[in-house]
């Protein structure tokens, strides 16, 4: 169960489903209630779907390319930083950031469930860096079982803050959501710190 609760915090605070909710009323502000919730449905089974795979194949892609998992966690403890940073940002409250290239192609999309919602807003470079980096081949079964069932605990509760998106904008307001991102933010940075610890501490022992 601790293993299960920390990779559902760790995943929770990249992702950071709360940053999504602007883009996400933007994009779908024409649609209908039940076409809306269809939208949010697939984005966070898609998310799930990636994060779990990278989880279980990650590793195979790494030996593939010959980078180790220390590298990926330097690399990847750099990018949650960076997002950790922008987060931490006055303009936090407008959500993550979408180009507005990306943006205006999505408005004229009908699905935008995969692109861009579930990748890479959902399940971007930070959160497939994280579930690559919680694979190791001591795990057993069970904890393979209860990481894989974190993944889909997040995403449901990922499809809960997109689905009641609208309420908790008018709910928490702008200076609500501002003092969210910040908070989710230091989590983000804190995590992009102990991935580049790990990675430097391997990388000496190796």
């Amino acid at each position: 169960m601790e293993m299960m609760l920390a990779t559902f915090s760790a995943l929770f605070s990249v992702v950071n489903p709360f940053g999504a909710m602007p883009v996400f009323l933007t994009l779908t502000q024409d649609d209908t209630p039940s076409n809306r919730n269809q939208q949010a449905l697939r984005a966070c089974i898609y998310m799930a779907l990636i994060l779990g795979v990278f989880f279980l194949a990650g590793q195979y892609v790494l030996n593939f390319f010959g980078i180790r998992l220390h590298d990926i966690r330097i690399a990847g403890g750099l990018m949650i930083m960076k997002a950790g940073f922008e987060l931490l940002s006055s303009k936090a409250h407008r959500g993550k950031k979408v180009s507005k290239g990306v943006l205006k192609e999505s408005m004229r999309k009908e699905d935008i469930s995969f692109a861009p919602l579930a990748m890479p807003m959902l399940s971007g470079p930070g959160a497939i860096a994280v579930s690559i980096s919680l694979y190791s081949d001591a795990l057993h079964m069970t904890d393979l079982g209860l990481v894989v069932t974190a993944i889909v605990a997040l995403a449901v509760v990922a499809y809960l803050i997109l689905i009641f998106s609208h309420q908790l904008l008018q709910f928490m307001g702008k200076a609500g959501l501002s003092a969210l991102s910040r908070i989710m933010g230091f989590l983000v940075l804190s995590i992009g710190v102990n991935f580049i610890v790990t990675g430097i501490k391997a990388l000496f022992i190796a």
